[in-house]
């Protein structure tokens, strides 16, 4: 069990390097993109995320470098301010998850794995990998494309109702906001057979999609005109036989209004993808995939052991996503697990999949 955490440690890290590695130090120093921070930042914060949970807390050690603990901390530096506050330089930073690393591995081998802290230290750093590369790709650098799919988006399959469970189980590691597993009572719907495609996604613009008032709710309306949004240049540009990608909440909802469908909900979402297979449900983690629920606690939820992760986002207008991406690793998007962000955002790698009541 200990090789195993190590190999999984490093495999991780590896992981998280290669993806800056063709960046030069300007670049990697910078921000890419006003709507986020300097990658050189989430280096730091991803070495101080560890030295947190898996040295002090778990091994009872001191911070490696609690100078640095304001820098790192996402809530007190939010993206704005990470190219304005002192932060490591690239050399830094490596040497800092060096020596970060090194201390787990000891307190590793001293206490043994914790059955819940490591696996989600592992399963941060790859989140913020994601992360990253949004970046990338809005600071012009290759990034993930998801690929082509067999269908239009428009093609929908009858999912059966009935009540059903909702949640990861009690055993095993999840997010907080994944638990605890419930029941739900879901009418029979319908939900598309793969995401909406780029080529699908033209058809709508070129059909008035954003000029069209009624198919807009009025918070979309208004980011609409607010940004001046009047096309979707990845769909233009993309395969058009692959899922649109960095999609809007906004924009999701109104293209499923133009078609006189929905978005899921997340339960809806839960309970089709447990039966992908029997359902002929294809392209499941090439594109998040927005649904029409709000991000909030389930019956019963308890904040564990990260109160930061989840509660603090509850009830304030961000909207659930599902599935993963083509830059999601596997081991981050499983069944059960809940992306999250605010309607108006387009750096995720996010999609839809249509819905319609039986």
């Amino acid at each position: 069990m200990l090789l195993s955490i190590a190999s999984d440690l490093e495999s991780v890290r590896r992981r998280t390097l290669e993806l800056v590695a063709d960046l030069s130090d300007a670049d990697l120093e910078r921000r890419l993109h006003p709507l986020m921070g300097p990658l050189v930042w989430d280096l730091g914060h991803v070495a101080a995320f560890e030295d947190l949970w898996l040295v002090h807390r778990y091994g009872d050690r001191p911070l490696l470098r609690a100078d640095l603990a304001a820098a790192y901390d996402a809530f007190e530096t939010p993206r704005p301010l990470r190219e304005s506050v002192e932060i490591l330089d690239r050399a830094g930073a490596n040497r800092y998850l060096d020596d970060v690393r090194a201390r787990t591995l000891e307190v590793l081998e001293e206490r043994g794995p914790h059955p819940e802290l490591h696996e989600m230290v592992l399963r941060h750093e790859l989140q913020h990998t994601e992360t990253m590369q949004q970046a990338r790709r809005l600071g012009g650098f290759d990034a993930p494309r998801p690929g082509a799919t067999s269908g239009t988006g428009l093609e929908l399959v009858a999912v059966p109702g009935g009540t059903v469970e909702i949640g990861a189980a009690a055993d095993g590691f999840a997010y907080d906001n994944e638990r605890p597993r419930h029941r739900r009572d879901l009418a029979s719907f319908r939900l598309g057979r793969t995401p909406v495609t780029n080529a699908t996604w033209l058809t709508f613009t070129e059909g008035g999609g954003y000029v069209r008032r009624e198919w807009w709710s009025d918070e979309g309306w208004a980011w609409k005109q607010d940004h001046d949004i009047t096309h979707h240049r990845g769909a233009q540009e993309g395969d058009p036989a692959a899922p649109a990608c960095h999609l809007s909440w906004f924009e999701a909802e109104a293209f499923a209004n133009a078609h006189a469908m929905r978005l899921p909900t997340e339960a809806e979402w839960e309970h089709a993808a447990s039966a992908a297979a029997e359902l002929g449900l294809a392209a499941l983690g090439s594109v998040w995939e927005w649904t029409a629920s709000e991000f909030g606690g389930y019956p019963g939820f308890v904040a564990h052991p990260y109160r930061e992760y989840s509660e603090v986002f509850f009830d304030r207008g961000y909207r659930v996503l599902r599935g993963g991406s083509c830059a999601t690793h596997p081991r981050v998007a499983g069944a059960t697990f809940r992306n999250w962000d605010l309607p108006q955002r387009r750096q995720l790698f996010a999609g839809l999949r249509l819905a319609a009541d039986a």
